[in-house]
């Protein structure tokens, strides 16, 4: 019997194991992107990012994700 885990890699899981892997995916990048709008400026200026891309990369869609993330 297969598992239905979350584990390993994207083309062997099932459909709906996909479907929800892709949905905490796309949450956290929501997180992410929100935090990374929320830190102080001297933060972003510690990695190297501006106000202005912090917020840019925050308006961003959540189905706008990286292309290696896209399994």
């Amino acid at each position: 019997m297969r598992s239905l885990s979350l584990l390993g890699n994207h083309a062997e899981r099932p459909s709906f194991a996909r479907s929800i892997a892709s949905i905490f995916a796309r949450a956290a990048l929501r997180r992410q992107r929100n935090r990374l709008a929320e830190l102080e400026d001297h933060l972003l200026k510690d990695i190297g990012i501006s106000r202005e891309e912090a917020l840019a990369e925050a308006a961003r869609s959540d189905w706008d994700a990286p292309s290696h993330w896209r399994g």
